[in-house]
């Protein structure tokens, strides 16, 4: 009786765990492993600290064989597990190259077969730069948008013309595969994949403590395969043009929807059908957003800039931001304010 409770309590351990692979080979940039490594534990520490519960990680570092990797910075970094080996994983993050990726992907046959094999399981991959190409030489961003690092766009267009590169975008996402051109973008990506497992609040304390500088939201960033930003009702694009446009008016969505001559009810369920949100939730946002970037670049007061995203009430506003950001627009200003001017 008692081994079967274990059995079970073990059961629901394993079942609680989300498994990563950090991919290792010769001439990769070790900060494009250890940064997403950092950015994941302290995201789970966070979410664990408020839910004993919540997933813990299983990271492995993953390599074609058990031998140590020569890193760019000249540290050498030894796998966990060779592929033959590796836990099938949730998440895989494919570091960036330094220098012409092509010598060390021919090196990599089994990594390639891997990755495929990986992908048709359901994992989520991640690339890095130049990372991305080994995802592009597997085949698994053909006909899918993907981006790079910019020095080797004109190659990769050439080694894959298959891949719709988006070579104006810092990060590109396509079913369960992102793209990273740098550094920052991949940090981007990190932040919202620990939104994705642990929620809001983990993925926001993450950012704080890991970003140095204002940078605009995940979804704002990236070029989305299929996104709900690109939409045929022709009628709610205006809308939503009007609604960017127009962040301090005081009409109410009924307003608006009769401005348009369309009945509320109607508006609510087109604008919910073509942008995958409701309509107040996107108004919310679009004047959050355009708070945050008033109280970190102008000497604006709260109360003013409350008035500015059309809030005449400033508890009411201070209240929202609160609610969405779980900091307030003073504390917001004054975090971001000293990582902007501050000297160290």
């Amino acid at each position: 009786m008692r081994s079967g409770v274990l059995k079970a309590k073990q059961k629901r351990n394993k079942d609680h765990q989300i498994n990563i692979a950090l991919l290792l080979y010769d001439h990769m940039l070790s900060t494009s492993v250890s940064l997403p490594v950092e950015m994941l534990r302290a995201g789970e520490a966070v979410a664990r600290q408020e839910n004993r519960h919540a997933p813990r990680l299983s990271i492995e570092m993953v390599a074609e064989n058990i031998k140590p990797i020569s890193t760019r910075a000249l540290i050498k970094l030894l796998p966990d597990t060779d592929i033959d080996h590796a836990q099938r994983p949730d998440f895989v993050f494919i570091p960036s190259l330094w220098r012409n990726p092509r010598p060390i992907i021919a090196k990599q046959p089994k990594m390639l077969n891997w990755l495929s094999n990986i992908w048709s399981q359901g994992s989520t991959l991640i690339g890095s730069g130049t990372g991305v190409c080994l995802m592009a030489e597997a085949g698994l961003l053909d006909h899918h948008p993907a981006t790079t690092h910019w020095h080797y766009v004109e190659q990769f267009k050439r080694d894959y013309p298959k891949v719709d590169l988006k070579p104006d975008f810092f990060i590109t996402q396509s079913e369960r595969t992102y793209c990273a051109a740098s550094l920052n973008a991949l940090a981007d990506i990190v932040v919202h994949i620990i939104f994705q497992i642990y929620g809001q609040n983990a993925a926001q304390q993450v950012e704080r403590n890991f970003s140095h500088e204002i940078r605009k939201p995940y979804e704002e960033q990236r070029y989305l395969e299929g996104g709900v930003d690109r939409h045929p009702d022709e009628l709610i694009s205006q809308i939503q043009f009007w609604l960017k446009t127009n962040l301090n008016s005081e009409f109410t969505l009924n307003d608006i929807a009769q401005q348009f001559g369309i009945s509320q009810r109607s508006f609510t369920r087109r604008f919910k059908l073509a942008t995958g949100i409701n309509a107040t939730q996107y108004w919310q946002k679009l004047k959050i957003q355009t708070a945050k970037e008033l109280l970190a670049a102008s000497n604006l007061s709260i109360q003013e800039v409350a008035f500015q995203v059309g809030y005449q009430d400033q508890a009411n506003f201070t209240r929202l931001f609160k609610s969405m950001l779980n900091i307030t627009p003073k504390a917001y200003r004054a975090m971001v304010r000293k990582k902007l001017f501050s000297n160290d």
